[in-house]
């Protein structure tokens, strides 16, 4: 699906996901991380540095004002379904989990290929920027089960993307939102297979 040929209609949020930041052993050190996002119901406000109830543990690398929101495509649950059951992961039997990404929105109808830094995902009481891709770490590896996630997640360019807050207010599960095109001269999709392959040479 192209940026030109997105359907509005279409357009929506299935899950809206906050955590706080906790210890999980990680490769045997305890490392504090709020990637286990779990669902909430009802109205959600949304300000400059996220979501309410939602916090980030390393600062230097997720939140603050460019990186308040993270959101990820729905239509990729199924590869990474597969994925989990192909490494073996019991889990996977079941559906994952909205948030399994770790991501705050879970959208539906838009990909990587159909945003651009600098369009906006208008919402009925709030209006999110996009501002650049999500890159993998070790953390995806342990969130997911096997640890060659986050190299999938390099080569299918299958990693969602950061949001900043360009109008603050309150969002839901289930609302449908407008993509607002901006400038269009830096897409998503390229800009994370560049840093990519920056990072595999």
């Amino acid at each position: 699906m192209s940026a030109a040929t997105v359907s509005e209609a279409q357009l929506s949020v299935l899950s809206v996901q906050v955590a706080q930041a906790r210890h999980v052993d990680i490769l045997g050190r305890s490392i504090l991380t709020a990637f286990h996002k779990t669902p909430v119901t009802g109205p959600v406000a949304v300000a400059a540095l996220g979501l309410r109830g939602d916090e980030q543990a390393d600062l230097s690398v997720h939140g603050g004002l460019a990186k308040a929101v993270y959101a990820y495509p729905s239509e990729h649950y199924d590869f990474w379904r597969h994925a989990c059951l192909a490494a073996g992961v019991p889990e996977a039997r079941n559906p994952l989990a909205h948030g399994a990404l770790g991501e705050n929105l879970t959208l539906r109808g838009v990909l990587e290929s159909d945003v651009w830094v600098g369009d906006v995902l208008q919402f009925a009481n709030c209006a999110l920027r996009v501002t650049q891709p999500r890159e993998p770490c070790y953390k995806l590896n342990a969130a997911m089960g096997f640890n060659t996630a986050s190299k999938v997640m390099a080569q299918s360019g299958w990693c969602g993307f950061y949001l900043a807050v360009e109008a603050p207010g309150t969002l839901h599960a289930g609302e449908s939102f407008t993509l607002l095109p901006g400038p269009r001269s830096l897409g998503i999709a390229e800009w994370f297979k560049s840093k990519m392959f920056k990072h595999m040479r």
